[in-house]
């Protein structure tokens, strides 16, 4: 024992070298037996050894498990931090692109209570909000028309003060457009045409609030009145004070207009026409763009854009888009220019709404993930890869819910575990490959499916517990039915896919609880077993007295 203790210390000084301890120990041994001898120590010395850190990892196997699943939230608490990083720079970038194709010249204009905006983006914003209104196409035909406010309001009768309708007000630079809301309408036209007021014949007057009746305006044109209530009192003041404010631009711009039509005292030309003078050529570049731009197809391109998106060609709008910019990338910005990339903007909206639409969780699900390619490329095209990340996992998360909500829980719980956990995976399974398929080429996404697996695997566990926990069933069946579905997660983590400790994470409440109260059962079992024993006992002792 003592040779065992000199060995062990001797080699666990830090300059031991085994090299040279096997050297001198071969020079002093004089036989065969002292070296079988230190053999013999030093394989004792290696099983006891083995046994001590063998003892150990038994000792410390739950703080090893802790810190396993304590990596493992760690982990998913990284990948949502890394997916809301990823929103954030998404939203950056596109104030940064909003900001950077603002006129410049805007910010040299006079400040006032609207937004620095230009007027052709006011005017595409007027477009795309006229859009939901039926029968009021001649409105945009007014050149120089925009948008200053919008807003839903209540109309009220001016005599009785009853409700009338619901109504979407459009306050413009020249005229206020009143459009009613229509309740059962599905698509994108949502009001219909009512009214239309011209602000140079307008008066607008606050009405003071009388207990329910309050927050509410009057918009008076002779011999008309009409009543509107807004939301609150905040958008009431909004509304009277942009309304005043436009009037006053409104008759500041007319007052100027009226001093420029003035005519003026005619002026002698300085130099004397020639009749017989060559008119000015315009400059070969301005001739040659002007010409490309008077293209057949350019010119066609949004009633190209519009027939491909009513005959649902995807493929077909984007290849035109794609020309599009390929073909205006390298020319000059200008005018016409612009005014082209505002109506092929206007498309590209109204195209990625229908796709935003055939992601929609409203649509049909059968079809797996698969039916849901289609929208998911062409929005991935369209450089929208972030809004169809989150459009396709939304939709792959309903098709879960559907598929677990329309399950037949029939039988024995261990056939209904392994249907459910059938089901359950293989959807996981499918729509992590079309992930992997679809966003190949956006690392920055796979955050956003590893936040869904989580919150898909949490609709498995309640699906579970509902099943195996709830029903009180015998241990040794939870616990077959607890091993398939880890089974099943350890099956996933061949294609890159580790569950486990998510899902024991899940499970290990109602896992201790249906131990404990197994272990409430055996207690009972017994102490009633054991009281029955002492009866009889005590009854026997009795009969033999």
């Amino acid at each position: 024992m003592a040779e065992m203790s000199r060995l062990q210390r001797h080699m666990m000084e830090p300059q031991f070298d085994p090299q040279q301890y096997v050297q001198t120990l071969s020079q002093q041994s004089d036989a065969d037996r002292d070296l079988q001898e230190q053999r013999l120590h030093v394989q004792k010395l290696v099983d006891d050894t083995a046994l001590n850190l063998k003892r150990n990892v038994y000792k410390n196997y739950h703080q090893f498990i802790e810190t396993a699943k304590e990596i493992s939230y760690l982990e998913s608490e990284m990948y949502q931090l890394s997916h809301i990083l990823t929103e954030q720079k998404s939203v950056m970038e596109s104030i940064t692109q909003h900001l950077r194709s603002t006129d410049k010249e805007a910010a040299k204009e006079k400040p006032t209570a609207f937004p620095k905006e230009t007027e052709e983006v006011k005017q595409r914003t007027l477009t795309t909000l006229l859009e939901k209104v039926e029968g009021c196409g001649d409105i945009l035909e007014t050149p120089g028309r925009y948008l200053v406010y919008n807003g839903d309001l209540v109309e009220y009768d001016p005599e009785s003060m009853s409700q009338v309708q619901r109504v979407h007000a459009f306050l413009m630079n020249d005229c206020l457009l009143v459009a009613s809301w229509l309740p059962n309408r599905r698509g994108a036209v949502r009001y219909r045409y009512n009214s239309l007021y011209q602000l140079g014949d307008l008066a607008v007057v606050n009405v003071k609030d009388n207990g329910p009746m309050k927050d509410m305006f009057k918009v008076m044109r002779y011999p008309d009145c009409c009543i509107f209530q807004a939301e609150s009192s905040k958008i009431k003041k909004e509304w009277l004070e942009i309304l005043d404010e436009t009037k006053r631009n409104k008759a500041s711009s007319d007052k100027l207009k009226k001093e420029q039509e003035r005519p003026l005292s005619p002026k002698t030309p300085d130099t004397p026409l020639d009749p017989f003078a060559e008119e000015p050529e315009l400059s070969p570049a301005v001739e040659e763009d002007s010409i490309e731009l008077s293209e057949p197809w350019i010119q066609d391109l949004p009633e190209d854009l519009d027939v491909c998106i009513a005959q649902r060609d995807f493929e077909g709008a984007v290849d035109l888009l794609d020309k599009f910019e390929d073909f205006v990338k390298e020319k000059p910005v200008t005018q016409t220019v612009t005014q082209l990339r505002s109506r092929v903007g206007d498309r590209v909206k109204q195209l990625t709404d229908v796709l935003v639409f055939e992601l929609s969780p409203d649509r049909n699900l059968r079809g797996g993930p698969r039916a849901t390619r289609r929208a998911v490329s062409q929005l991935i095209r369209l450089e929208q890869a972030t809004k169809a990340c989150q459009l396709f996992l939304k939709n792959r998360e309903c098709a879960v819910r559907t598929a677990l909500r329309q399950l037949r829980m029939e039988g024995s719980t261990g056939l209904c575990v392994r249907t459910l956990c059938h089901v359950f995976f293989c959807c996981l399974l499918q729509t992590t490959r079309e992930f992997q398929r679809n966003f190949a080429a956006h690392p920055g996404c796979y955050s956003a499916l590893v936040v869904w697996q989580r919150l898909a695997l949490q609709l498995f566990a309640d699906a579970f517990s509902q099943q195996v926990f709830d029903s009180k069933e015998c241990l040794s069946s939870i616990a077959e039915c607890v091993a398939l579905a880890c089974s099943h997660c350890e099956k996933l983590s061949n294609f890159g896919l580790d569950l486990t400790f998510t899902l024991q994470s899940l499970l290990l409440k109602d896992i201790k609880g249906a131990v404990q109260a197994s272990k409430d059962v055996i207690i009972e079992a017994t102490k009633h077993r054991n009281s029955v024993r002492a009866r009889n006992t005590l009854s026997v002792s009795l009969s033999v007295c």
